[in-house]
């Protein structure tokens, strides 16, 4: 396993706890990609340094350890400019990443069909084309003057070139595989469709398999799906169709979006949402909220949506002792009957707990399913609703 450190920076907006719980995310992407995190930084700043991201002394600090560990990768937290990521790999003679690069090398990894491969390809040439300069460092010339003018600059150019023309071609064939899935979800006839969404790593290809009994790849791993995966399910005489789609994360990558977009058109022509969350993090509700962020820029946020809470099996609210006069309640000391108190108790039918792995309230996702699928089926053929009565 490859050792990195990682760094990240506390600020005005994103509070110390705000600031570790990203960066755990990151230690699981880093494990993800085959990592091995040996040391985390942190910097308090107002705002990144427009040079080194981070401050000198801490610049420092982290030079000396990545000599003394012999670490071989850092991977900073947010998007480095160019330029930043330039001048930390001259101070630091090591391999720098950030967050995106970091994604999109664990979508490269897991990409599998030939469209997801064109998908991440795209993303990566996007990202890359602003940052060639620094991979021509060895054509620099220390000093100007007679002789010393190189075709660094040339090189550059041709590259920039080759990348925008893959840009081009990526595009285009993005566009043809576009026409060919949209004739195939054209060719699923009036069946209502169901997409599974959620944050990554939240158990919905779980729910997936559990619910079609089929073998959708599940792994304790972030981004263990790419691919998305259509099955048609029956729940009583009913069918409907329902689909697995890759997992969203916090400070996703602009232009992975963007390149997965056509993934995301499963959630786009879908009748009903099932929002998978775990209930087990921490942070559960900021995940549910860049979820819906991302819900909302592709247009689907007022779809009809069933929230699923999943993992209750492994939910423990913290304790306060009984003699502890000092420590105040928060949202964490709260115990899934406190919660279904809160905000969830005003979904009414629109929420369900649920245990994917311990297969707990299944059979109630299943008549709450049936019944939300069902509605939107009689709307659409008014005329045959006395076939699919109503499970009680």
């Amino acid at each position: 396993m490859e050792k990195t450190v990682l760094v990240g920076i506390i600020t005005n907006e994103q509070g110390y706890e705000k600031s570790r719980d990203y960066l755990e995310e990151l230690e699981f992407l880093t494990l993800t990609a085959g990592g091995y995190v040996n040391k985390i930084f942190t910097q308090k700043l107002n705002n990144p340094n427009p040079k080194t991201f981070i401050g000198e002394g801490k610049i420092n600090e982290i030079r000396d350890y990545i000599k003394d560990h012999e670490v071989k990768t850092v991977i900073f937290d947010d998007e480095l400019s160019a330029t930043q990521e330039r001048n930390i790999s001259k101070i630091f003679n090591c391999k720098i990443l950030d967050r995106t690069n970091l994604i999109l090398d664990i979508f490269a990894q897991r990409a599998k069909t030939s469209y997801a491969k064109t998908q991440v390809e795209l993303a990566q040439c996007q990202y890359l084309l602003p940052r060639l300069k620094g991979m021509w460092t060895h054509l620099e010339r220390q000093k100007g003057g007679i002789g010393m003018r190189g075709p660094g600059e040339t090189e550059i150019e041709t590259d920039r070139r080759i990348v925008r023309n893959k840009i081009s071609l990526l595009k285009e064939k993005i566009k043809s595989i576009d026409k060919q899935m949209h004739v195939q979800r054209g060719n699923r006839g009036k069946l209502v469709r169901v997409a599974i969404v959620g944050y990554t790593n939240v158990g919905k290809s779980t729910l997936m398999n559990l619910l079609c009994k089929s073998k959708v790849f599940a792994e304790d791993k972030l981004f263990a799906t790419l691919d998305t995966t259509v099955r048609k399910l029956v729940i009583g005489n009913l069918p409907f169709l329902i689909s697995d789609t890759v997992g969203f994360i916090r400070k996703l990558p602009t232009q992975l979006v963007e390149s997965f977009k056509s993934t995301l058109d499963e959630v786009r022509e879908a009748d009903l949402l099932l929002h998978v969350v775990d209930i087990t993090h921490s942070n559960f509700e900021e995940h549910k909220e860049s979820v819906e962020k991302i819900l909302s820029e592709i247009n689907s946020l007022n779809k009809p949506t069933l929230l699923v809470f999943n993992k209750i099996d492994n939910y423990k609210a913290l304790e306060i002792e009984e003699d502890d006069l000092i420590t105040e309640k928060t949202k964490l000391h709260n115990s899934l009957d406190e919660w279904k108190q809160t905000w969830m108790g005003q979904l009414g039918d629109n929420v369900i707990f649920i245990s994917a792995i311990e297969k707990s309230n299944i059979d109630e996702l299943k008549k709450l399913l049936y019944s939300k699928v069902r509605e939107i089926h009689v709307t659409r053929f008014p005329y045959n609703n006395f076939l699919y009565p109503e499970i009680t």
